[in-house]
């Protein structure tokens, strides 16, 4: 232990964690006394330590679960959900439980993961990692503020099979992984909300059984049989929304602007844009200067940035013309943005090349939701969902990131935007070189472009997401209502 950190400092600390904890999970996991509900993640991570207590072979060999996500995403909820099912439900002791903020700790403490459940094990159990003989739980927050929390977790791991590991924290946490540390942790991510989780948990809506496999199915493998499971999930779908006592396409309208995180469910428009904005400002003014060093003038250049990102019409964002334009230099920005998708703040859609071929054509930004993207243009007083063009950039927006998390979390896909005048909006491409373009058509017709671009890549099937009302097949197009595909 360093010598500036006093050991009794740490035990005063771990004292008052373990002590607050339970009322700190109660407080924090519930809203006018009702609990909140439950982001999908939470029955996986329930899971692998439902395992772990039991001493499977899959629990006792995933026991570190890296959980990186945007902020405001909901993981700290999360994570005080999982201490309450272990304190109550599975009735574990409360000193076998330690919750701690690493955010905290490092203003507070100035000490280390390493250092804390070290002092933790020794003084509470009176004994080292290989001697344990009790399962622990330990859930870290905010965990990138320790930048040797990788170094930690994994010895850990290596000297005892009696602590599991609950993470959290930047999006930047997965790519700060080494080699050694992936293959002991199990990483689960979290993104923002889609519609399905949307309804849940502001209507206890739950879509039918299989309704985000149907769409998956109907993108990536159409048939006629997955083409009339999606058709009756919809309908399906429309009538168990009829409950909630409002039109459908207004509430997805709601969601499309303002639906993305937990924390908007009962707060108006202006509300739930001044959270993000605030939540934006903390991951530049924190995790940003946490994953990278910066000069302190570079921080309004980051927020101009994210403002022309915001405000551009479709088409790709060069380094060089918007150095030029934010009069910096190119390496300056192209750093700021590859930091910013670090983040998982935005993330960029790259032009499509045959085989590998480059193509010198400049990289698409999205937000990683619609919801970041209209909250800046609030800011700057140019909301307006009258605007259809903006309400069409908005479902852009949407499409691009459910590519994205699919891509992130379940397919070995690529996605990419066509570099062709007036091409498609998105190439998907599906295996090694089977390509499905994919048109984004609100309020207009989305035909012609798909037609040309089936043409041009001999792709066996193209697929347009609309505000259209029914799903339907002509000749070799499928089409997708938008607000049935956002269940995805």
């Amino acid at each position: 232990m360093r010598e500036n950190i006093d050991r009794r400092d740490i035990i005063t600390y771990l004292s008052a964690k373990l002590a607050e904890a339970p009322t700190l999970a109660r407080k924090k996991t519930q809203e006018d006394g009702k609990p909140l509900g439950y982001r999908r993640v939470y029955s996986r991570i329930k899971k692998h330590i439902d395992n772990f207590l039991t001493g499977e072979k899959k629990g006792i060999e995933n026991r570190i679960i890296v959980l990186p996500g945007l902020r405001g995403v909901g993981k700290t909820t999360l994570m005080l959900q999982i201490y309450k099912y272990l304190y109550l439900t599975k009735q574990i002791e409360q000193d076998r439980i330690l919750y701690f903020s690493v955010d905290e700790l490092k203003e507070y403490l100035g000490a280390k993961i390493s250092e804390v459940i070290g002092v933790y094990v020794e003084s509470v159990f009176k004994t080292s990692f290989v001697n344990l003989d009790k399962q622990l739980i330990i859930l870290i927050d905010e965990a990138h503020f320790d930048k040797e929390w990788g170094i930690a977790t994994k010895i850990i791991y290596d000297q005892t099979e009696n602590i599991f590991l609950f993470l959290t924290g930047s999006s930047a946490l997965s790519m700060e992984m080494s080699v050694d540390l992936a293959r002991r942790a199990k990483r689960e991510v979290m993104f923002p909300m889609n519609f399905s989780e949307y309804l849940i948990l502001k209507y206890n809506v739950f879509p039918p059984s299989g309704t985000a496999e149907s769409i998956r199915e109907l993108i990536f493998n159409p048939s006629n049989a997955s083409l009339k499971i999606a058709s009756d999930k919809w309908d399906g779908l429309k009538r168990k929304v009829l409950a909630i006592g409002k039109p459908l396409d207004k509430e997805f309208e709601y969601f499309l602007t303002s639906g993305g995180f937990p924390y908007g469910m009962n707060l108006n428009e202006r509300d739930i844009y001044e959270r993000i904005l605030t939540m934006i400002d903390r991951i530049i003014e924190r995790d940003i200067f946490v994953i990278r060093s910066f000069k302190t003038e570079t921080r309004n250049l980051i927020t101009r940035i994210l403002t022309f990102l915001a405000l551009q019409k479709p088409g790709g964002t060069s380094d060089v013309k918007l150095a030029q334009r934010l009069y910096t230099s190119p390496t300056l920005v192209r750093s700021i943005l590859d930091i910013l998708e670090k983040t998982h703040l935005i993330f960029s859609v790259k032009p499509y090349g045959r085989a590998g071929k480059l193509v010198r054509k400049p990289w698409k930004y999205y937000f990683l939701s619609p919801s970041i993207n209209a909250a800046i243009n609030y800011r700057l007083g140019r909301y307006d969902l009258r605007d259809r063009d903006m309400l069409g950039l908005f479902a852009e927006n949407l499409v691009a990131s459910y590519f994205f998390r699919m891509k992130e979390t379940m397919y070995q896909t690529g996605i990419f935007y066509d570099p062709e005048k007036e091409g498609v909006d998105f190439l998907i491409q599906k295996g090694f070189d089977e390509i499905i373009p994919v048109e984004v058509s609100i309020g207009k017709k989305g035909g012609s472009q798909i037609k040309k671009a089936i043409s041009k890549y001999k792709a066996r099937y193209g697929i347009v997401i609309s505000n259209a009302n029914d799903i339907e097949k002509k000749n070799n197009i499928i089409y997708v209502p938008i607000t049935f595909f956002s269940f995805v």
